[in-house]
Order: structure tokens, then sequence, then C-alpha cells
């Protein structure tokens, strides 16, 4: 069964158990990275053509100036094509809510018909919030499961429960 994982991931300021850190890797890249090692299923990263801000603040505005008007912002690159996979595990963090704009943007350029969309958001307490349900909007011939949400601050050890979430 084939399967690729697509996700989205930001380094820089990020809120983190309270305080703001400086991430050199995002965590939903680590999510991802963990997830490949127990699958083996090819990794792409979805980019925006002009990335969010460094600074948290900034990123946190521009997001949700994203989200109001309902943007799609390009990407630097698309996977070449999805047709040969069966599984697809979409990762991102959690963006006011949902997943930021940047994975709208990927999900309206593929069919996934007949795929299998497993997604995971990195969030710190706001869980998946509604982003199960635009997946499921945006891909309604897709069989979307049931999600995975990692606190950011122990993505690190979130191993054992990836691997649960994996076999279910």
């Amino acid at each position: 069964m084939p399967a690729i994982i697509l996700y989205f991931s930001r380094t820089g300021e990020n809120y983190v158990s309270g305080s703001i850190q400086n991430l050199t890797k995002g965590n939903t890249e680590i999510a991802a990275e963990l997830i490949q090692q127990l699958t083996g299923a090819e990794l792409f990263q979805i980019e925006p053509s002009s990335p969010y801000s460094f600074h948290y603040s900034e990123c946190i505005e521009q997001a949700k100036n994203d989200q109001k008007r309902d943007a799609r912002p390009q990407l630097v690159s698309y996977p070449e094509s999805l047709e040969q996979y069966d599984t697809i595990y979409l990762g991102y963090p959690n963006y006011w809510g949902t997943m930021p704009m940047p994975v709208f943007t990927l999900l309206e350029k593929f069919d996934f018909t007949g795929k299998t969309i497993k997604p995971f958001c990195t969030h710190e307490g706001s869980g998946m919030g509604h982003s199960e349900e635009d997946i499921r909007k945006l891909c309604p011939k897709a069989d979307v499961r049931h999600g995975l949400a990692i606190t950011g601050a122990r993505v690190r050890q979130a191993m054992p429960e990836i691997k649960k979430w994996l076999e279910k």
C-alpha cells in the first residue's frame, strides 16, 4: 500500500508550553519524520511561495488574515502526482482552529477519490479543531480517518501515540 506524507511545518518563533521559543525544526516536520520512520512513506513538505513570518505574533496575524480572506497561497511546488498512493498522511499545525491555508491550496489541486487520508496535527491545546471536517469538505470522495492531535511541546516523545494511531 504506497503512502506519502504531505505536511506543512514552520520553523522560527513558536508558542510552546506557554512561552515563545525559536524552533530550528518545526513540530509537524518532526511528527512527519516519526511517521516516516514507522511507515517508510515518502515525505513532501507543503511550502508557500511567500513564507509566514519568522516572528510568532506576525505569523499568527498573517495566518488569521489568510483564513479571513479564504486565501489559497501559491506553493513553491506540488507533488508530480498522487495517483500511485493509496494512503495520504496529512500533517499540519493547528492555525486558528484548522489547517494553514497552504494546505487548502494543495488539497484543492488533486483528486483524492478513493484515497485514505490520515490527518495529524500539532497544537498547544487546541487539538484538531475543525480541520477533519474541512478535509472532508475539500475531499468528499476520500476516506478521511480520525486524526491524531499531538501537543507540539511533546512531539519528540510522541512515538508511542503515533504507533498506536497507525495501528488503527
